[in-house]
């Protein structure tokens, strides 16, 4: 149960990070703004997500 538990967890971890990314991409932020954001959200999957929230590109 709790092997199930993590991979749904990683999933939707796995997801959110996509959006994030693809979000990142369509803001209107400098391109080496976007590449760090990108970096941070693949290195550090679950902290980057989270700081990409609070502190991220905002669209229009």
């Amino acid at each position: 149960m709790i092997i199930e538990a993590g991979g749904l967890f990683g999933l939707i971890v796995l997801v959110l990070d996509v959006w994030a990314i693809v979000k990142t991409v369509q803001s209107p932020a400098d391109t080496l703004g976007k590449t760090a954001w990108i970096v941070a959200i693949l290195l550090l999957p679950v902290i980057g997500l989270i700081l990409w929230l609070l502190f991220g590109p905002k669209g229009d």
